[in-house]
């Protein structure tokens, strides 16, 4: 066996123009029926994105489906389990915490068009409405010139398309899960009225950045706690790449605007190095946002996917 992007869920493509990411909760109530459930869903779930890609040809559909641990042991107790697949526990420090939230089954679905993101999410809740509960739904979008809700050019720091498959792609270093990926979804609210009484300087020295051209400034110029400095990993000096999606979205009448994090990565470990590099350095972000929510997923290949609809992981 050897790496293959094409057999991968999309967890390395573009973040899309409208999205969407839900997470569902268990319900616990009897586990040989939800491990039933789960297998004729997961069956469905792939016919509905090949019938939907078919209905609207332009439509650009990417989605991808992931399960925590907790629910991985849960659905598949006696099957191997994702090397670094683990509970996600709360990371703090003494002034900032990302807190762990509640979360089985995690949806990221993202489209061209809403209607083909609607029509996706509401055929899946057919089959899931009756062994889950809804914990989150956020709806996101493109902002002006694929830029964060805070202004930026969102992006820059992850890998090029040509060799993004590589960071967010499970290889030959865990087998049975090879083309899998780690995925990390995390929903900032950010204060946005704080954010905006900044002047364009002060906002470039936190992001680590130039506004408009997107220049990376001299370190010098920078807060040391620059965005795009606690959020690098690097392990023996060299700096490792994750896939970052950040996806803006807002409810602007009442004031709740955020960004919502999706980071797929090859490693686990990699991820999480970030995020406590950024609660222990004191991410700028950090000053005016809160977390609401933080859990990980893991995203089987497709033809994972086909062993679970025909029961080969139980």
């Amino acid at each position: 066996m050897s790496m293959n992007p094409s057999k991968a869920q999309d967890v390395w493509k573009d973040a899309g123009e409208h999205v969407q990411f839900t997470v569902l909760e268990l319900n616990r109530q009897d586990q040989a029926k939800e491990q039933e459930a789960i297998q004729e869903f997961v069956d469905r779930y792939q016919a509905i994105i090949r019938s939907l890609r078919i209905r609207d040809n332009k439509g650009n559909l990417k989605a991808s489906l992931g399960f925590s641990s907790d629910a991985w042991d849960y659905l598949f107790p006696d099957a191997p389990k994702p090397k670094e697949l683990e509970p996600y526990h709360t990371l703090a420090s003494e002034k900032y915490s990302m807190p762990a939230t509640k979360g089985d089954i995690f949806l990221h679905i993202r489209a061209n068009d809403e209607a083909v993101v609607y029509e996706l999410i509401s055929q899946c809740m057919l089959f899931l409405k009756d062994f889950t509960t809804v914990v989150d739904e956020t709806k996101g979008f493109r902002y002006f010139e694929g830029r964060a809700i805070i202004g930026f050019i969102d992006g820059t720091e992850a890998p090029q398309v040509e060799d993004a498959a590589d960071y967010a792609i499970i290889g030959d270093e865990d087998p049975f899960f090879e083309n899998g990926s780690y995925a990390f979804a995390q929903k900032w609210r950010h204060h946005m009225d704080i954010w905006n009484k900044l002047t364009t300087e002060m906002q470039e020295k936190a992001i680590g950045r130039k506004k408009f051209s997107d220049l990376e400034l001299p370190d010098g110029e920078k807060f040391k706690n620059a965005h795009n400095v606690t959020s690098q990993a690097k392990v023996n000096g060299v700096e490792q790449k994750i896939v970052r999606m950040n996806v803006p979205y807002s409810d602007p009448a009442s004031g709740i605007t955020g960004t919502y994090f999706i980071g797929y990565s090859r490693y686990w470990k990699v991820t999480k190095m970030m995020l406590e590099n950024m609660v222990n350095k004191g991410d700028y972000l950090l000053t005016f946002s809160d977390i609401l929510s933080g859990q990980l997923f893991f995203i089987p290949s497709r033809p994972l996917l086909d062993k679970i609809a025909d029961g080969e992981l139980n």
